[in-house]
């Protein structure tokens, strides 16, 4: 069946509060909603468990029992073992983590590629390792179209240097989503491991991780209906062998390696929230299914399906227009629903006259300078971005395009 709108909506209170229920949001790629679930149980632990967890007495074991919920649950829908899943306090922080563990890890003459399609986050912190003797090398968009072609990778994986492949499962502007299962076989073919930056691919399917191949995979809860924290999938033979960030006598417990300060207790309890939703989505258009990674397989398959007829409408007006470019793919299949484009004037105004028209989106950089300056667009103009995910509805889309036509 396909996806029931008044349903996922149903589950959002934000569709229900004056001054957001009248509004067309596209933002989402900056974060999105939280669903109900998420905000019952971050709710409910700070009124019933804000304790220390782990206790013996019945309001700590009750929250220490729900962050371990939080953790197996999301695991197991994403095709990972529930120690190999861990939270920290953001992706930028995550990633940041884990550049000072490769930092100690690699060898001066070795090599790590990084790309420039990602997100700041995803790029910045592994490119400073330059700093301590490790060679940089950058697989490079094409400046035309955004695409980060993998024969232009195979070339810096030639000479068996490089131990580290980061790069995106899809961009937050050029939103192209890239053959990640294919790109982690040519690395692990040269002796190297990858690193997916999925913040802008989560939100639209939970990954299966294990299917990719993926040796860390690392999105944001926040922009998947959940609190704000990153969540980071790493295998168990790499985890363990990279030199631990936390607590020395937490170094034999895979999830507490790369996490330095004490984890946010309530905002982890609450992430169960998202499989929740993902459960209750799954039963609401599914016959029942006892396995938790056919469940989210399906739901994601359900998400994408909606979200390619959604946006297809508006990449073709937008395709149409003579004063704009639209960065990434025309074809819906092929991209996230999150699309930018550099416009013949500033971004900003533009931005600021949709939110008068009740369109609420954002104008600017967003993190992605790198690509945005390789496909020469101008800065100082910004890009404008309009997200979506599968809550947005095709009358929002209609609204918008409207919008546009008056804006411009």
């Amino acid at each position: 069946m396909p996806l029931d709108i008044d349903f996922v909506r149903a589950q959002f209170p934000a569709f229900a509060l004056p001054g957001l229920a009248d509004k067309a949001f596209f933002e989402n790629a900056g974060g999105s909603y939280a669903c109900g679930q998420v905000i019952d149980r971050l709710t409910r632990f700070y009124r019933e468990r804000k304790v220390q967890p782990y206790g013996p007495y019945a309001a700590s074991a009750a929250g220490g029992a729900e962050m371990d919920e939080a953790r197996a649950r999301l695991a197991a829908m994403m095709g990972i073992r529930t120690d190999e899943l861990s939270f920290g306090p953001s992706t930028t922080q995550n990633t940041y983590v884990l550049a000072q563990a490769f930092r100690r890890h690699l060898k001066p003459g070795e090599a790590i590629v990084v790309t420039d399609q990602d997100h700041e986050a995803n790029s910045g912190p592994w490119r400073r390792l330059a700093d301590d003797g490790i060679a940089l090398r950058e697989w490079r968009i094409d400046p035309e179209t955004g695409h980060l072609d993998p024969a232009r990778l195979a070339p810096l994986l030639a000479d068996g240097k490089v131990r580290l492949v980061a790069f995106p499962h899809c961009s937050n502007v050029v939103a192209e989503i890239n053959p990640v299962a294919e790109i982690v076989a040519l690395a692990h073919a040269a002796g190297a491991v990858c690193c997916v930056d999925g913040v802008s691919y989560a939100p639209h399917g939970l990954p299966d991780v294990a299917a990719l191949g993926a040796d860390i995979y690392l999105f944001s809860a926040y922009k998947v209906y959940g609190p704000h924290q990153g969540i980071m999938a790493i295998r168990e033979d790499l985890g363990m062998r990279l030199p631990e960030q936390g607590h020395y006598f937490n170094a034999g417990t895979l999830y507490k390696r790369f996490t330095p300060a004490g984890p946010d207790h309530a905002q982890i309890a609450a992430s169960a929230g998202i499989a929740d939703y993902f459960d209750a989505l799954h039963g609401h258009h599914f016959a029942p299914e006892p396995d938790a990674a056919r469940r989210a397989a399906a739901v994601h398959d359900l998400l994408r399906t909606h979200e390619r007829a959604l946006s297809q409408p508006l990449l073709d007006y937008l395709a149409a227009r003579n004063d704009l470019r639209l960065i990434g793919p025309r074809d819906a299949a092929r991209r996230a629903p999150t699309v930018a484009v550099a416009l013949d004037r500033a971004a900003e105004p533009v931005a600021a006259a949709l939110a008068s028209r009740g369109i609420n989106c954002m104008a600017g950089d967003f993190y992605a300078v790198r690509p945005l300056t390789a496909m020469g667009v101008d800065l100082a103009r910004g890009a404008l971005r309009m997200s979506m995910v599968h809550y947005t509805s095709a009358a929002d889309v209609a609204r918008l395009i409207g919008a546009l036509d008056e804006v411009l």
